[in-house]
């Protein structure tokens, strides 16, 4: 019990030393093996209900669960720790945060765009400063929760394998649960799925962002504000990390050439490039808030 909480200090510590494979990278792989498996599966744009939904469903298990039994079967802990620093996603996401929040600061907007265009899947050929640190400034903050504390989460209960069902789970989500005629019966199972593994992760998280920022402002957004939000999951990170950094996201915004007005979040200001910075080291002192937790949880039962 209280080996779990070092390896995954030493899965941080290596996603931190080394960030994400720059060649080879597994996800990028399962990514072209999802993209395989639809073009197999799916029938039809959108196809039968029920028949594109048992296909999703059944192409989600055949390309999910003989990895997550290949980490069970080999469970060791150095396996265990390789598996953490492969799915976690902290210094990608500090990276790809300050990629835009650098050139916003220095005035090279078209820069920023193009950088936040890389992290978000509005348009954002036309954002001015304020829409271009509000995309990234949601950004960081639900990834926050999908590429770091989830995974996180996973690893505490259930090792190496937790942490891969998780973030293959998230990668699927992210490509087939999109709700466009394509993938609307094809993608429900990953979209449902995932909101099942990140329904305590994504309030974890929330809590997480409330402890260690505007606390009575971040609850207040989280009880208020994250109903209205399309994503259950999503809503209590996002509303709850607004509320904790004082400033307000969401809003409109463009997405396959479609204006979509989505709820305000948070309380205060608009965000600025500085706000990146802040909901980074938001994420950055969670993870560690999240490992001394565990550590000390670890420590008692034992």
């Amino acid at each position: 019990m209280l080996a779990t909480p070092l390896l995954a200090i030493a899965g941080v510590v290596l996603d931190r030393l080394l960030g994400e494979p720059r060649r080879f990278h597994p996800l990028v792989g399962f990514g072209r093996l999802a993209d395989a498996a639809e073009r197999i599966w799916r029938r039809g744009v959108p196809g039968h209900p029920i028949g594109n939904r048992l296909r999703g469903l059944a192409a989600w298990g055949m390309i999910v669960m003989p990895f997550v039994a290949l980490a069970a079967w080999f469970a060791h802990p150095l396996v265990d720790v390789v598996l953490l620093w492969l799915v976690l996603g902290g210094k990608s996401l500090s990276e790809h945060a300050r990629a835009v929040a650098v050139p916003l600061a220095a005035g090279d907007l078209a820069m920023a765009r193009a950088q936040v265009g890389r992290i978000v899947s509005r348009d954002t050929t036309q954002l001015d400063e304020a829409a271009v640190a509000t995309a990234a400034v949601e950004s960081v903050l639900e990834n926050g929760n999908d590429a770091v504390f989830g995974s996180l989460f996973w690893f505490f209960l259930l090792g190496g394998a937790g942490a891969v069902l998780y973030r293959l789970a998230n990668t699927l989500d992210a490509m087939w649960g999109y709700k466009d005629a394509r993938r609307i019966h094809f993608g429900w199972a990953a979209a449902k799925i995932d909101d099942g593994l990140n329904y305590v992760p994504a309030r974890l998280t929330a809590l997480t962002y409330a402890l260690l920022g505007r606390a009575s402002v971040a609850f207040a957004c989280w009880r208020t504000q994250a109903g209205a939000w399309s994503s259950p999951n999503a809503g209590p990170v996002m509303a709850a990390g607004a509320g904790a950094l004082g400033v307000q996201i969401g809003g409109a915004a463009i997405y396959h050439g479609q204006v979509e007005q989505r709820p305000i979040l948070g309380a205060g200001g608009t965000a600025t490039a500085a706000d990146i910075g802040r909901a980074v080291a938001l994420v950055e002192r969670g993870t560690w808030l999240w490992l001394a937790a565990f550590a000390l949880w670890s420590f008692a039962r034992a």
